[in-house]
């Protein structure tokens, strides 16, 4: 896919910079999209689109543009809570799935997630800096924020106890990243119900990762960054909410707040992962990307100079240290395995 959204002249980046700077055609790009999904089933001979859906702004975009470029009939959606799912989330999906009459299952993961030890590695992780740490407790971990100083970041696990009083913990390097891989188990077990109805009914996986979460590394390898079409990696968040009300995606969708919906703990994607809220991101990453002036970007976002160069740093230093997640398998002879399709 093409991954350049045609703007408006007076939105180029020499203009006066803002959100208004992300504004594109919604109709023209949900044609483009729609076609490349087309052209992309064709080639590969595949019948249709299967994506899951978590009542987020993402899939939600990514499901209705399926449906305008096949029809209700050619979309096949998941639902696939867990139980540490916020309690909203089928609502969502499932009115997102009404919405636009298609067939959906529901997929419960929490039996696997046991069985493949998910909760209980992961609560071992966390009992290694809260020995405490048991049955009734909730936790999420969180990143300081990147605008306030320039000292090294280091996550920390927040947990409350079962009468509700919380405390943060300084994570070690270990516990931190067991934490992760015993989380990142949800998202590869979604993926691998996504892959059995799509090979069940000939469909193509639709991923749905916007332009932050792709560009930054926002997604778990073989987990929710495994697809065959990533219709919306090239939209900025804000374009992807642009998009939203184009296509009529629901209006308490629209206006949900944007959540990992992965700890316990209620957890949003700043405090998680981005820097800033994703219309600052937004800006911050496409000035990066096209060379605006960081003072123009500083006025836009509200931010110093200095706090805008911090953001920049951060994205280069993501790319950097997730560069591991889009990589392709290394292949030990490529040229001789370059297989030719007649």
């Amino acid at each position: 896919m093409n991954n350049t959204v045609t703007t408006s002249p007076e939105t180029s980046p020499a203009a006066a910079y803002g959100l208004e700077t992300l504004r594109f055609d919604e109709e023209a790009e949900a044609k483009r999209i729609g076609d490349t999904i087309r052209r992309y089933l064709v080639s590969n001979k595949r019948k249709g689109i299967v994506l899951g859906v978590s009542g987020g702004i993402d899939s939600s975009v990514v499901a209705a543009l399926a449906v305008k470029a096949l029809g209700p009939e050619r979309v096949f959606a998941l639902h696939m809570p867990e139980q540490e799912s916020s309690e909203d989330t089928i609502g969502f999906s499932t009115k997102l799935t009404d919405s636009l009459g298609i067939r959906s299952a529901l997929e419960d993961i929490s039996p696997v997630l046991v069985g493949l030890g998910a909760y209980q590695r992961r609560d071992d992780a966390i009992r290694r800096v809260v020995p405490r740490y048991g049955p009734g407790w909730k936790s999420k971990i969180v990143l300081p924020s990147v605008v306030d100083s320039d000292a090294y970041r280091l996550f920390s696990v927040v947990v409350e106890d079962p009468y509700g009083v919380q405390s943060a913990h300084r994570l070690t390097s270990e516990a931190y990243l067991e934490i992760v891989a015993a989380t990142n188990f949800k998202q590869r077990a979604r993926k691998a119900l996504e892959y059995f109805h799509a090979d069940r009914l000939n469909y193509a996986v639709a991923g749905t990762p916007n332009r932050l979460e792709y560009d930054q590394g926002f997604f778990v390898k073989l987990g929710d960054g495994a697809a065959d079409v990533k219709p919306i990696a090239h939209l900025y968040k804000s374009q992807v909410y642009r998009m939203a009300a184009h296509l009529g995606v629901p209006e308490e969708i629209q206006a949900r707040p944007s959540t990992t919906d992965t700890y316990s703990l209620e957890q949003s994607q700043e405090e998680f992962y981005f820097s800033l809220p994703y219309e600052r991101m937004d800006l911050c990453l496409y000035g990066l990307n096209n060379g605006v002036p960081t003072a123009e970007v500083a006025e836009a976002t509200g931010l110093t100079v200095e706090q805008v160069e911090r953001v920049y740093r951060d994205i280069e230093q993501k790319r950097r240290t997730t560069a591991y997640l889009h990589a392709a398998p290394e292949l030990l002879d490529e040229e001789s395995l370059n297989i030719k399709v007649n």
